[in-house]
């Protein structure tokens, strides 16, 4: 009764019912933009020194990713904190006393949300990237086999990157019950997946980048696209996806507690 009492919530707020849209809308948009603007290099033969530089395609075509995550973020923020706003979590309670399954609830039906709009976004992203990239010169006589789902890493970077973006709603959700303020919620989480990779940068210290790139949720999660130089990475694909996992435990830990404690 919960789950359904959640679903009927998503589905008839409009804010929270176009974030689930949007995921899928975003990871499109900026597959046809990245693909668009990518041109394949091609060392002529007069050039002998010339080394031709090799792009992840399947990653490229995913990069919308780390944008429609932000549409995740706001939908789960949305489902946690819009109660506490509007006062309509105290006929929540009231309707289901076990706080638990309220929180198991809305975790499941955020959850089936990012993942779908992730799952339609990363199915249609990746053939109409491979359209646009085909005519930019990304083609088999260029070294770059046309994307395919047969191909395992390929399957990997779709699959992993649907993956992400649950556990992305599930972290978002943890925050949100533990801040229950939207705003707040909104800036701790965006703060943690865009900001923290800067921090790196900013000091230009190497081995804080690399330490960041291997604990910090967006780019250790991210790693699961790369199907190119996979000797190269900080942390593979799959370990990545479990740090990503780690963040989102502690997040609705913290949240689980805050929300059982506290008054509605």
């Amino acid at each position: 009764m919960s789950v359904r009492a959640e679903w009927t919530k998503l589905r008839t707020e409009p804010g929270q019912l176009w974030s689930a849209v949007a995921t899928g809308v975003i990871l499109v948009a900026a597959a046809v933009i990245w693909a668009t603007g990518a041109v394949a290099q091609q060392c002529p033969d007069e050039a002998p020194g010339c080394v031709t530089e090799i792009v992840d395609i399947v990653r490229l075509s995913l990069s919308g990713v780390q944008f429609a995550q932000f549409a995740v973020i706001v939908l789960a923020v949305l489902v946690t904190t819009d109660e506490y706003a509007t006062g309509l979590i105290h006929s929540t309670l009231l309707a289901t006393p076990r706080r638990r399954a309220v929180l198991a609830s809305k975790a499941m039906v955020v959850t089936a949300a990012a993942l779908s709009g992730g799952a339609w976004g990363v199915l249609v992203s990746l053939p109409v990237a491979r359209v646009v990239l085909a005519g930019n010169g990304f083609t088999t006589a260029n070294g770059y086999p046309p994307i395919s789902l047969a191909d395992g890493p390929t399957m990997r970077a779709a699959g992993g990157s649907i993956l992400y973006l649950g556990l992305i709603a599930l972290l978002s959700i943890g925050v949100g019950l533990a801040v229950r303020h939207t705003l707040a919620a909104l800036t701790v989480v965006t703060c943690l997946l865009y900001a923290l990779p800067l921090v790196g940068v900013a000091l230009g210290n190497v081995h804080i980048q690399r330490f960041i790139a291997k604990y910090a949720p967006l780019p250790a999660g991210l790693s699961i696209q790369a199907t190119q130089r996979l000797d190269q990475l900080v942390i593979g694909g799959w370990p990545g996806l479990g740090v990503v996992a780690a963040w989102a435990s502690v997040a609705l830990l913290v949240g689980a507690v805050m929300f059982a404690v506290r008054d509605a």
